[in-house]
């Protein structure tokens, strides 16, 4: 938290003191106690983001569901059926539908994330308060459509002849490095925003461009064998993979793949922060 200090004539001529609160000096890391502190401020705009979601909508939180229905309707129609994309040997919609399950909550985070901090400038501008508490709030808004389009996943694999074994229970892993790469590129484009409008116009290039080199709508085996520590640097490979390899027992779990593109992932999420940290102060300056 910035440094307080009191201004001003004394109390005893009857003036209120003038409270000036300036940034702490130094590089600030990723306060947890911080933001514990603000923790009811965390839930009020993590709820306020779930509710603007789905205010108005005639069909509500069923959109968590249509929407991953309808996009692996269309992916297993063009890319299983007529590209004959292989799936590892399960049922093409299900395959697909666990890698569009992480993906929605990346994607969401992207988009929404990045313009957070733009779309509170009211209240930055007005009260002090973690600003990382802003991007934060939305992925972790997006957690809960993740859990509904799981819920989905583990409906219809049954359907498909597919069951989970014990591997499952390293789900929650991928679902928290999942979520850490959601979270730093978040950071990232959350403060570039605040500095360079154009961010708002490059995010759905980059979302789509994204969609299609992360192992979504085909196996990461699919990759030439050439190509594949460069392919391993796309930080979505690890949490895409993990989810396959978790639920329907596809791939080859952890790998070296798995395990480079995992370091890319700590190394977006410390350098989102970095960054974060170092234009936050600048925030009401550039917003004003």
């Amino acid at each position: 938290m910035g440094e307080a200090m009191t201004e001003g004539a004394p109390a005893g001529l009857g003036e209120l003191p003038e409270i000036v609160i300036r940034p702490s000096r130094g590089w600030r890391w990723l306060d947890v106690r911080e933001l514990w502190h603000y923790r009811e401020l965390i839930y009020f705009l993590t709820w306020r983001d779930i509710k603007v979601r789905y205010k108005q909508t005639a069909i509500g939180v069923a959109w968590a569901v249509l929407q991953p229905l309808a996009m692996m309707a269309v992916f297993t129609l063009f890319f299983g059926r007529m590209a004959q994309i292989p799936s590892e040997g399960v049922p093409y919609p299900v395959f697909v539908l666990a890698g569009l399950v992480p993906w929605q909550l990346f994607s969401r985070a992207l988009t929404e994330s990045s313009g957070s901090l733009v779309t509170d400038q009211r209240l930055i501008t007005r009260v002090y308060f973690p600003r990382l508490i802003v991007p934060l709030s939305t992925v972790l808004a997006a957690i809960v459509d993740l859990l509904i389009a799981l819920g989905l996943l583990l409906i219809l694999m049954p359907v498909f002849g597919v069951w989970p074994d014990g591997r499952i229970v390293a789900l929650p892993v991928f679902i928290l490095l999942l979520v850490v790469t959601a979270l730093g590129a978040g950071f990232w484009l959350s403060a570039l925003n605040v500095e360079y409008r154009d961010v708002r116009y490059v995010v759905p290039f980059l979302t789509q461009f994204w969609l299609f080199v992360t192992p979504v709508i085909y196996p990461t085996s699919q990759v030439p064998a050439g190509w594949q520590f460069v392919y391993a640097l796309n930080p979505m490979v690890s949490a895409v993979d993990g989810f396959r390899w978790c639920l329907l027992g596809v791939g080859e779990g952890p790998s070296a793949v798995m395990a480079i593109s995992a370091a890319v992932v700590l190394l977006l999420f410390l350098t989102g922060i970095a960054w974060f940290r170092r234009l936050e102060r600048t925030f009401v300056d550039t917003m004003g």
